[in-house]
């Protein structure tokens, strides 16, 4: 179990606590320690009694039940709860908008006990009458539902990645196996993945299917050469078995989009003799096509542009990170440090700004604080420079929360919106416009808020915004958490023709976070994405001059 895994088993655990009316001081040190948990690198659950105890995030409450988890895989209390809990209740739970108090009125007062007694019940208008709700409730609460089911069985390709590289181990491991690769979606680097795909051939089927059955991978069906496989029962893996003569056809037409073979006219029968994805591209009179930009929208108008796309080694500074000034895990010391160690030029800390109290946001003092600290260290540190900015939220009215005074102190403020985000389209166009046209600003923070897999985020019109930025000489954020990822990728292919740049921000909270960044490269290649656009591929001394343009 992971962090980001624990940090879930501690939210339900805390949802049920407080469903069944706990301690509100228990309560209050399980809900801290989950939401801080998922900033921690190291794995909890692999580390030794005494280093557990020692780590920070942990509350004292919560110590021993993460000591039990440890040592029986389980926590007795947690199980108790689920016990007295209708087993619908708990898909209930996760619902956003539906906090514990308004879950029990809709157990106890309306006898709902799951996700389709709920659908029932705003299909019958029963919610906007009930206690703590009204129409705007019950209308969010549905949108959030019918978001949640369009999610179902898909994985961030971060988590996908790591199911791949081990399953794509124990398949090369197998004598009876001579070729084996990721293919599909996987392939094509999506931000997020609905079934992992390989190529696989095999000489003996059975084989490979006995070594791959597990508890957790468990074969479903054989059809046409095809192996569907049901991952921990979330997620489906499917395996083309195909000959050595066929291998080559059945990787390109499992990797390309529909509408990417259809943008190439491709059939079968116009390819012979395929030994490899270039000879078929060249038989269809084009250039080879990387498989990530193999999406059918504009790899026929950018085949000069392939060799140009950014790189992970391209990137040369680190924009947009957290230290333990705000709600980071390390020092500012310790993140120069390893920032550095890794190659980068720069580095660029955002704390968090006053208005997120939730954060430990800085008040202007803090501020100063951490301002003597850059200049000092940036006295010890040769060929490497810390700059000073701050990611400052955006306010109902679309300003920032200091004064200008203040905010002129900065080299770098990436302005974001972090709180009432369920706001229609225009709140969401004022708030994010007044915050473009500021000043001080100078990178847009993900631009929508939204949370793959978990949040929408609000709607905007994303031509409207990206002109914004433009006409007002604000890059835009390709936040690289792989729960992130935005701005969306489809969209930095509009943003490079109107002139604008893009800045491939970590959002780190801890130093492994800097890492992070190569997810981001990985879409914004799939949005065709060069050096020359992006803003930390720039080397100290032109990121140094970009500071002075504004």
């Amino acid at each position: 179990m992971d962090n980001q895994e624990l940090s879930k088993l501690l939210n339900i655990y805390a949802k049920l606590y407080d469903l069944h009316g706990g301690n509100p001081f228990k309560l209050k040190s399980i809900s801290a320690t989950a939401f801080n948990l998922k900033k921690v690198p190291e794995p909890l659950m692999a580390m030794s009694d005494e280093a557990l105890s020692k780590v920070s995030v942990v509350g004292k409450m919560v110590l021993p039940k993460l000591l039990e988890l440890k040592q029986t895989g389980s926590i007795d209390e947690l199980e108790e709860l689920y016990a007295k809990t209708p087993k619908g209740l708990l898909e209930v739970l996760q619902i956003k908008g539906l906090g514990s108090k308004k879950v029990e009125i809709l157990w106890k007062e309306m006898g709902i006990e799951s996700v389709s007694d709920l659908l029932d019940a705003i299909r019958e208008n029963r919610l906007k009458d009930a206690k703590g709700f009204g129409l705007k409730t019950q209308e969010a609460i549905l949108k959030d539902i019918e978001f949640k089911f369009s999610q179902e069985g898909k994985l961030h390709w971060a988590k996908v990645e790591v199911i791949a590289l081990a399953l794509i181990e124990k398949i090369k491991s197998l004598k009876e196996v001579s070729f084996v690769s990721e293919t599909g979606a996987y392939r094509r680097l999506d931000e997020v993945i609905d079934q992992l795909e390989l190529v696989v051939v095999c000489s003996q089927q059975d084989i490979l299917i006995s070594a791959l059955q597990s508890d957790s991978l468990i074969c479903q069906e054989t059809k046409n050469n095809v192996l569907i496989f049901q991952y921990l029962e979330v997620f489906k893996i499917v395996i083309h078995i195909a000959t050595s003569e066929t291998a080559i056809q059945t990787l390109f037409e499992t990797t390309a989009t529909s509408e990417h073979l259809s943008l190439i006219q491709y059939s079968a029968d116009k390819t012979k003799d395929q030994t490899s994805e270039t000879v078929i591209y060249q038989q269809l009179n084009l250039p080879y096509i990387l498989p990530e930009l193999r999406e059918g929208l504009y790899e026929l108008k950018h085949l000069d542009k392939q060799d140009q796309l950014i790189t992970y080694k391209d990137l040369k500074g680190v924009i947009h990170n957290h230290t333990t000034y705000s709600d980071g895990v390390d020092t500012l010391a310790d993140m120069a440090t390893y920032a550095k160690t890794c190659g980068f030029e720069y580095l660029v800390v955002c704390d968090h700004s006053q208005t997120a109290f939730y954060a430990n946001g800085l008040k202007e003092e803090r501020c100063r604080e951490q301002f003597k600290e850059i200049e000092q260290l940036n006295l010890k540190h040769k060929d490497f420079k810390i700059f000073k900015g701050i990611e400052s939220d955006v306010l109902s009215d679309g300003s920032l929360d200091y004064s200008d005074d203040f905010l002129k102190e900065f080299d770098v403020i990436v302005a974001s919106v972090h709180s009432q985000l369920s706001m229609d389209m225009d709140k969401a166009h004022l708030r994010l416009i007044n915050a473009i046209e500021n000043p001080y600003t100078r990178i847009l923070g993900h631009p929508t808020g939204r949370l793959l897999l978990m949040r929408k985020g609000y709607e905007i019109d994303y031509a409207y915004i990206l002109d914004a930025c433009v006409a007002n000489n604000v890059l835009v954020e390709l936040n690289a958490h792989p729960y992130r990822l935005d701005i969306d990728w489809r969209w930095i292919d509009y943003l490079i023709n109107k002139g604008g740049m893009i800045s491939i921000n970590p959002d780190a909270h801890h130093k492994a976070g800097y890492h992070d960044m190569r997810y981001g490269v990985n879409v914004a290649r799939k949005g065709y994405l060069t050096p020359e656009h992006c803003l930390n591929a720039m080397d100290l001394p032109m990121f140094e001059k970009w500071l002075e343009k504004k």
